[in-house]
């Protein structure tokens, strides 16, 4: 496994920090729509050579579908639905790197890598354990998601892709319920793990875990600031 991570680009974990830094500032100047693209495509260019093919894939579906309902829609159509469909699909395509770049630094970094990275921009101890439990939390939930898929398919209750919509308040009750129950019980857990640990103790800390921005980084992190700095001073 160690051997195939290396075949992937690893960015350091502030370099990801930085890059959905870039993502949020999209959405507050506003740029253009070929920014905008050329931004997305440069985050999943990033998903993709860290070996995540098919989050990298759904993402590029997702926004073209929304970017062609945002841009095929007239803007003075008096069709009521229409309208409201494009703005829907135009806000959710603004939001959609934010999205993309957040997807990638949660799958792609470690707790232990987060710990190291934000000590190293001396974050304080309150900032860093909520980080922790959350980075734990939804991979925890997630599991706990497929494992009561896997049960109510076993016992042929709501089973298959479509369940959801075909049988949504069983749904509800067999799936959302057990979930929200040992959400509390999960979050208690990590935190205590968390505090087990010595997260919370004062003083320096040490780390098994190395850190290190390379070349690579810095470039990633140069390209992705270019056209965004290049909208803001009005040059594409």
């Amino acid at each position: 496994m160690e051997h195939a991570s290396r075949r992937f680009l690893r960015l350091d974990p502030r370099a990801k920090l930085y890059l959905l830094l870039v993502a949020n500032l999209l959405l507050f100047f506003h740029v253009n729509t070929h920014t905008e693209a050329m931004l997305v495509a440069l985050f999943l260019a990033l998903q993709l050579a860290s070996g995540r093919v098919r989050m990298a894939a759904r993402f590029a579906l997702i926004y073209a579908v929304l970017l062609a309902v945002s841009m095929l829609v007239p803007a003075d159509t008096p069709n009521v639905w229409l309208q409201f469909a494009a703005l829907l699909a135009a806000g959710m395509r603004m939001m959609l790197p934010c999205f993309i770049t957040g997807a990638y630094a949660f799958a792609t970094t470690s707790a232990s890598e987060l710990v190291c990275a934000m000590r190293r921009m001396r974050a304080p101890e309150a900032v860093v354990i909520p980080c922790v439990v959350v980075i734990r939390f939804f991979p925890t939930i997630a599991e706990d998601y497929r494992q009561i898929r896997n049960a109510m398919a076993l016992r042929g209750i709501a089973s298959g892709g479509a369940a959801l919509l075909r049988h949504p308040a069983q749904s509800l009750e067999y799936i959302l319920i057990p979930l929200l129950m040992n959400a509390t019980t999960v979050a208690q857990d990590l935190s205590v793990a968390a505090l087990t640990k010595g997260l919370g103790r004062p003083g320096a800390h040490t780390s098994r875990t190395e850190i290190r921005m390379r070349a690579a980084d810095w470039l990633v992190m140069l390209v992705c600031t270019m056209p965004l700095a290049l909208d803001i001073v009005g040059v594409l």
